[in-house]
């Protein structure tokens, strides 16, 4: 069954002739402006593994407030778009209006951007934004969330995977410190910050349906294995500390082989044009990843 995308709204989507859900997919910075060339073999086996696939493709920005209210946008219009999409197609239209089948999939730096929707989804977000980011950019975010007015403005009940997340810092964008950290100084680095997002994480009450995929060798979003290494390298592990932040509501890890760009591939013919050389993982994650969706 060969996957083909249709631009729909500001997205592509793929649907399935019989769906047993509809996965929303995030990529990492730089990768994720472009899903559909460069995650698409990856998208073609959970497509082929009977999934509707939205992939959402985003600007790089150190501004991830309006990226993430954006994808709420983005989600109410789909919501009534899909349907219509679907019976055009000639397709059964009902589980596109069933939001417990809408499934969230974030790579690296997509992930951050879920975990900022499942924090907007908590009710009264503002109060507790206040505790962790001065007056100005409580103001700012409120401002950009009611200029969007998305209708739907929750992704409650919807089951979010994070893979190799990357909770990003401006340092992850940019190797140099001494310049990461004039942009931060001078106001225009990344926000919310890695500190200011793992505190809305730590002190929300939500996250209960997260899932979390991690490779062994994973050096930008960490590994299970960094709690066997130095403190400093333990800090920097968005893998380790979500594990250790979640694990008494429910998360569901697994760690396999591979790299951070795990995920990342083309297919020409019969071949995998590759980012990486581990390309060869990426069915064996495909398939941990039903397995989690289907918790």
């Amino acid at each position: 069954m060969n996957l083909k995308f249709t631009p729909l709204s500001f997205s592509w989507v793929a649907l399935h002739p019989q769906p047993r859900g509809i996965i929303q997919f995030i990529g990492g910075a730089f990768f994720g402006s472009f899903p559909t060339i460069f995650y698409r073999y990856f998208l073609s086996q959970m497509y082929a593994k009977g999934y509707s696939i939205i992939a959402l493709p985003f600007r790089f920005s150190f501004q991830h407030w309006p990226i993430a209210i954006s994808l709420l946008k983005e989600q109410s219009i789909l919501a009534k778009a899909m349907p219509e999409l679907a019976e055009k197609l000639g397709y059964k239209n009902n589980i596109y209006t069933d939001k417990s089948k809408y499934f969230w999939v974030g790579h690296s730096l997509g992930c951050k951007y879920i975990v900022l929707l499942e924090f907007l989804s908590e009710n009264g977000w503002q109060d507790k934004l206040r505790k962790y980011a001065d007056a100005r950019e409580v103001e700012k975010v409120e401002r950009i969330f009611h200029q969007i007015h998305p209708s739907i403005t929750t992704i409650l009940n919807q089951h979010s995977l994070l893979i190799a997340p990357d909770i990003s810092d401006t340092n992850s964008a940019i190797p140099v410190p001494a310049l990461a950290k004039l942009i931060d100084r001078i106001g225009l680095g990344a926000k919310p910050n890695r500190k200011q997002s793992q505190s809305l994480i730590k002190h929300s009450d939500l996250f209960q349906l997260i899932s979390m995929i991690s490779f062994s060798k994973d050096t930008v979003a960490g590994s299970i294995t960094d709690r066997e290494k130095s403190k400093e390298i333990q800090d920097k592990s968005d893998v380790l500390w979500l594990i250790n932040t979640l694990k008494n509501r429910g998360l569901l890890h697994q760690e396999i082989q591979g790299k951070h760009l795990e995920p990342v591939g083309i297919k020409v013919g019969n071949y995998i044009v590759d980012l990486n050389p581990l390309d060869k993982f990426i069915q064996l994650l495909v398939l941990n990843i039903c397995a989690q969706l289907a918790e």
